[in-house]
């Protein structure tokens, strides 16, 4: 249990939905529940704001109890005092802006409602808008009344379910700026469905990686995306250069631990509690991924190099994303990103030879793929890499 008026969540059912999810939000905090389609992430929602009952479990938030499976305890949604915002919007469409916030507000007296209702869309910058309707506000505007209207309840908690996936890449990125302020004010748990993972890490304080309703992590976004406790987890958040390998040593006077990999060494920062023959999985982030330059030595170009042959090249905007096939291992190929003027200037193309170092404080040792069986190649058996 957490703080008094934190947001603790349990929940357990084998079917028809599998759950087995357990996470806490505290107030003011922005708490992330990604995962593929079908993890359950919108289930956990329901049940958190009451409109699905799960078999067992627990739903607290501070001292009240809004659903208990041991105690039958169900709290019905109408008396849970959630704030929701849905991807859809859900406004009425006959209503002003100032309406549909009011209508909300059935907690407050009438002669309460309309000042401050007319607050809340100054807080969330639509001050002047309040006589239009739904029909009459962009898609951005809408989102901002949904807002509006799910804090105009006074909340205990605020759910939002894929917010900004109905808006274009412009406005979703005003949204998540406006977001980010507000949560800043907004003195409540808050917890985010999304399967946007750069969404989850610019908003959330801390994210719930979930795959077939299982809690299979929970974090902050730099330790879940940098430091993922298994290879379902590293792949699960887009980590594409995982791997297997073997603990061969440990040199602890350097701080370092000797992995093998394919038919080459590698040094990651000491792992002393591994024994020595343990097969292992292992990531390194694209970022830690880094290129040894043809107009000067790169730093720490000694570093654990790789060399090889550029596979492909995309541009993204200023990005180069780059694919290159170890000349020791051509099938377990690395991916790492550049911006464009330096793939450029050392001249990155399909078959151009290259080296990358895979810095050390960059790699992350996790327990071997489960069920998979030691790969002689270093590759993780049911795992397709890309490129």
């Amino acid at each position: 249990m957490t703080g008094a008026r934190s947001l603790d969540v349990a929940l357990r059912q084998s079917a028809p939905i599998p759950l087995d999810a357990a996470f806490s939000c505290e107030p003011g905090e922005v708490l992330a529940l990604v995962g593929p389609s079908g993890s359950g992430k919108s289930t956990i929602l329901r049940a958190i704001a009451g409109t699905y009952r799960p078999t067992e479990g627990l739903v607290k938030v501070g001292r009240a109890t809004w659903f208990d499976g041991a105690a039958g305890t169900h709290v019905p949604a109408h008396r849970r005092r959630v704030g929701m915002v849905f991807q859809s919007y859900a406004l009425f469409p006959h209503m002003t802006a100032l309406g549909n916030v009011t209508a909300g507000m059935g907690h407050l007296p009438p002669a309460e409602r309309e000042a401050r209702a007319r607050a809340l869309l100054d807080l969330v910058h639509l001050s002047g808008l309040e006589a239009r309707r739904p029909g009459e506000l962009s898609g951005g505007q809408q989102q901002r009344v949904a807002v509006a209207r799910a804090l105009g309840r006074e909340p205990e908690v605020l759910l939002l379910d894929e917010p900004f996936s109905a808006v274009d890449k412009a406005t979703r990125q005003r949204l998540y700026r406006e977001i980010a302020e507000l949560r800043r004010v907004l003195d409540m748990p808050v917890v985010l469905v999304t399967h946007d993972l750069d969404e989850a890490t610019m908003l959330a304080n801390r994210m719930v990686v979930l795959h077939h309703g299982r809690t299979l992590q929970a974090g902050t976004p730099e330790a879940v995306t940098h430091r993922p406790v298994s290879a379902e987890v590293a792949r699960l958040v887009d980590m594409r250069n995982v791997f297997e390998g073997t603990v061969l040593g440990h040199d602890t006077d350097r701080g370092v631990t000797t992995i093998g990999w394919a038919e080459t060494t590698l040094e990651a920062g000491a792992r002393p509690e591994l024994a020595v023959g343990t097969r292992l999985s292992w990531v390194v982030p694209d970022g830690f991924v880094v290129l040894h330059r043809r107009d000067r030595p790169s730093r720490g170009e000694r570093e654990n190099p790789v060399a090889g042959t550029v596979d492909s090249l995309l541009p993204i905007g200023q990005t180069a994303h780059v694919t290159l096939r170890p000349a020791h291992a051509p099938g377990l190929p690395l991916h790492f990103s550049v911006p464009l003027h330096v793939a450029r200037r050392n001249g990155l193309a399909p078959g151009v030879p290259a080296t990358v170092s895979l810095l050390g404080s960059g790699i992350h040792l996790m327990p071997a793929a489960s069920g998979a069986a030691p790969a002689p190649d270093g590759s993780i058996p049911g795992v397709v890499t890309p490129g």
